[in-house]
């Protein structure tokens, strides 16, 4: 006969089991939802709890198996968007460092993204450097990370964005360019990822920009950075396909050094085809996290980085004179921030560390947010803000146009 106190007992674990799985259907419920705001406050702090590395791979996985709802399926005609000789439909593309491997694009287009770029992808598959190499700042809203270019090489990618783009040849993908840690000749490794994607790729990034390859942001130097476009623009010239090449840069540069590049990617023989601003930081200024994380080694990324990046665009923006387009990326964290990016000076934008905070689906309530600020604003479409703000400072206002976040 079974006693009163083992019936409680199996009561009570039932409870707990229905409990359990309330609470995971709830979680899964919202995720798959991709309600930014049920995102934020419920999964997010239990996130904090957990290795963002595993975090970093579950959000792919999820994008992966198309676990994430469907984002919205015509994007406004205000939204429309040129990264040069490109259309998107959207200005609001994921950074590179989320797919590295050319795993999860389908999701990503599926979920809202105007364009993916995968990568950084080097010749040689590295698994990059010793863990733990991802940390979260929470009350920075933003994250630290060390990764070191880990991927799956060259062949692997190829195969993947090829197949993908044989489903979905009209949607953009972006392949970023690294080159390996050991590797003894860093130009040689860009030249060889054009090489490799050059049939696949609809743009092409040069990033030189990652603190996390020693010496890799002496290639941002005046005396290497033109022998670097020189012979990235003579193999991408030599190819079947003339796919564009953006150039990444970092933030922590001076304004000599903006001068400087300016002047090489704008010059005969290096000319680029637009510009991405920027990577992440290493500096450390006015952080409010455990101060045990904050001086962890590795870049910066998130809301710390809005305003400098942004300030970055518009300098970029004046000394390029509009010859180029600009890729804005930093602590773009709703639609306001994607607007003052715009209005800087930059042609799209770029999001990544926001999707740690907010999941995935941020993608689309920064859409509808962006949409209605250029229509509240007289604008009727991206390509009419661009630069806005520069324009404004340059003639006499004769119609006010409000932002919502100051340069």
């Amino acid at each position: 006969m079974i006693s009163q106190r083992e019936i409680l007992w199996r009561k009570g674990k039932s409870g707990l089991k229905v409990g359990a799985l309330g609470i995971v259907a709830f979680g899964g419920i919202g995720i798959w939802s991709g309600n930014d705001k049920f995102f934020e406050q419920f999964i997010a702090p239990l996130l904090t709890k957990v290795d963002p590395e595993f975090s970093h791979r579950a959000a792919v996985t999820l994008a992966r198996f198309h676990l994430q709802k469907r984002g919205m399926t015509d994007d406004p005609p205000n939204l429309r968007a040129n990264l040069g000789s490109l259309v998107v439909s959207n200005p609001i593309g994921i950074a590179a460092g989320f797919d590295k491997n050319a795993e999860c694009m389908s999701g990503l287009r599926r979920t809202g993204y105007g364009w993916v770029e995968i990568g950084s992808v080097t010749p040689i598959p590295q698994e990059g450097n010793a863990k733990p190499r991802v940390f979260r700042l929470p009350q920075d809203k933003a994250v630290i990370n060390r990764y070191g270019f880990n991927n799956d090489g060259h062949e692997q990618v190829y195969m993947r964005v090829q197949e993908f783009k044989s489903q979905h040849p009209d949607y953009i993908v972006g392949v970023n360019l690294g080159a390996n840690k050991e590797s003894p000749n860093r130009i040689s490794d860009y030249c060889k990822g054009i090489e490799r994607f050059s049939n696949t790729a609809d743009y092409f990034v040069i990033n030189i920009s990652s603190p996390n390859t020693p010496n890799l942001r002496d290639l941002q130097k005046s005396e290497t950075l033109p022998e670097l476009l020189q012979n990235v623009m003579y193999t991408r010239d030599n190819q079947t396909r003339r796919v564009p090449v953006f150039l990444k840069v970092a933030p922590d540069i001076t304004d000599a050094d903006i001068k400087s590049i300016c002047k090489t990617v704008l010059s005969e023989g290096t000319k680029i085809d637009g510009i991405i601003i920027s990577n992440t930081t290493i500096t450390r200024d006015d952080l409010e996290s455990d101060p045990k994380v904050t001086q962890e080694s590795g870049g910066l990324s998130g809301k710390p980085l809005e305003r400098a990046s942004t300030i970055l665009v518009a300098k970029f923006y004046s000394e390029l004179n509009g010859q180029i387009p600009i890729i804005g990326v930093g602590g773009i964290w709703d639609g306001k921030d994607a607007f003052a990016k715009i209005q800087a000076g930059a042609s799209a934008v770029q999001i990544y560390s926001v999707v740690a905070y907010k999941g995935l689906g941020v993608v689309n309530a920064m859409k509808k947010e962006l949409s209605e600020i250029l229509t509240k604003n007289g604008y009727k479409s991206v390509a009419e803000a661009v630069g806005s703000r520069h324009a404004e400072s340059q003639t006499p206002v004769t119609k006010t146009k409000s932002s919502s976040a100051a340069v």
